[in-house]
């Protein structure tokens, strides 16, 4: 039932239309221009979902003739164009690199971000800030950078103490809580129970 409640406007199109949404890539289902850009130097994802960003990215690209053209008038024209579309973005967001595009839809207010490699993830300043990787001590790897946690909470909050531990490095620990005795267990790893 989680699963189903998390398709949201997709399950309603199905329920309340009969319409069996599509299969459409990096796009938004819906809402175009959202999607993934490619530019001079990687990629941006940017969301002009409605009429008032996509008159705001327009001009900000350089392309205000876009505005005028019918196949991108309106919303439902946009996403049912959306091939045309993203040929026309693909090319002007190819004129610069990610970050000036980023600065530029930033100043124009279309909410816009970088699409990173996964050594640029984890070398962004906000991402850094975060601490969203922590280091911890692997009783076979060594000292290794894991994901941190994902939640910080200022009363309670979390470290990451340890790496996941290797298959039966804590049996001794969990069975002896569970009230087995030091012999018991010396006698279960010499059988080979455990």
């Amino acid at each position: 039932m989680s699963g189903i409640a998390l398709l949201d406007f997709q399950a309603a199109r199905y329920l309340m239309d009969g319409e069996v949404p599509p299969q459409v890539g990096n796009d938004h289902p819906t809402s175009m221009p959202t999607s993934a850009y490619t530019t001079a130097d990687g990629y941006i994802n940017v969301g002009a979902s409605g009429e008032g960003m996509w008159k705001r990215l327009c001009p900000a690209i350089a392309r205000p003739e876009l505005l005028q053209r019918a196949e991108f008038q309106g919303g439902a024209n946009r996403a049912k164009n959306r091939k045309a579309l993203n040929a026309e973005l693909n090319a002007a967001f190819g004129a610069k690199k990610s970050d000036e595009w980023i600065s530029i839809l930033n100043e124009a207010g279309v909410p816009c971000g970088p699409i990173y490699s996964m050594d640029q993830v984890f070398a962004d300043p906000q991402v850094r800030h975060l601490q969203a990787a922590a280091m911890v001590k692997h009783p076979v790897l060594g000292e290794i950078r894991v994901v941190n946690q994902a939640v910080a909470l200022s009363r309670t909050p979390a470290t990451m103490v340890s790496a996941t531990p290797e298959i039966g490095q804590h049996t001794g620990e969990v069975l002896a809580e569970v009230g087995y005795s030091a012999a018991d267990i010396a006698t279960l790893r010499k059988n080979k129970v455990i």
